[in-house]
């Protein structure tokens, strides 16, 4: 099963990809993960990835496909992979399409977290994590048991990401609508495309994407 998750910043992607990882046996990717392991790796990718970071532009896009083309081909990828985080534009998609063909693999599945942008900037802007364990909260969705203690390891300090803040959240949700949104009609185009609400409670909406995958494995 090899699946891409597409939504806004904060529409759970994360999230749901853990879950699918764990019921379906398929390994998540993220490509900033994959960019630190293949710098720290030493690779041919990575020393060029290490190089163009250094400089401080962005990673090009031949780079990072690349970097996923060596990746999926360990032996945990087998079964499938989920991409989280990447395509970002139609030109990503476009490319990752090609390498993907060049090795006799197709998407199965484009799955779409659709969120309420209002909604995503409450969520966002509300969200904190224990500075002792890194334990994520919200303080609508995931409040604190007891106020001012970590559930899991009783820590009493917490922190804000800086890119949580509600003005950096709408320029986030406005370069996602700007970029990353015409992949929707791109992959539609392709019938790979599946859409849930995320509006929904983080188990409903895990219920909705393992429906769609279950039917997809048939």
């Amino acid at each position: 099963m090899k699946l891409i998750l597409l939504g806004p910043p904060g529409a759970g992607k994360g999230t749901q990809a853990a879950r699918i990882e764990e019921s379906f046996g398929i390994v998540q990717l993220s490509t900033g993960d994959m960019l630190r392991a293949a710098v720290s790796s030493g690779s041919e990718v990575g020393i060029k990835a290490k190089s163009i970071m250094e400089s401080g532009i962005l990673v090009p896009d031949e780079i990072i496909i690349g970097m996923i083309k060596q990746r999926i081909a360990h032996e945990d990828c087998k079964n499938g992979f989920i991409l989280d985080g990447f395509p970002r534009t139609e030109a990503q998609a476009a490319a990752l399409d090609i390498m993907l063909a060049e090795l006799g693999r197709d998407l199965d599945a484009v799955i779409e977290i659709q969120v309420d942008d209002a909604a995503l900037v409450k969520r966002i802007s509300e969200r904190f994590t224990c500075a002792k364990c890194g334990t994520g909260y919200n303080k609508e969705l995931k409040p604190l048991i007891k106020e001012g203690v970590c559930d899991k390891c009783g820590g009493d300090e917490f922190k804000f990401r800086d890119d949580d803040r509600v003005e950096t959240v709408a320029a986030r949700l406005n370069a996602y609508h700007q970029q990353t949104a015409p992949l929707i009609p791109y992959y539609k185009k392709k019938n790979v495309l599946f859409s849930v609400d995320g509006m929904l409670d983080i188990d409903e909406v895990t219920k909705d994407i393992n429906n769609i995958l279950k039917r997809l494995t048939k």
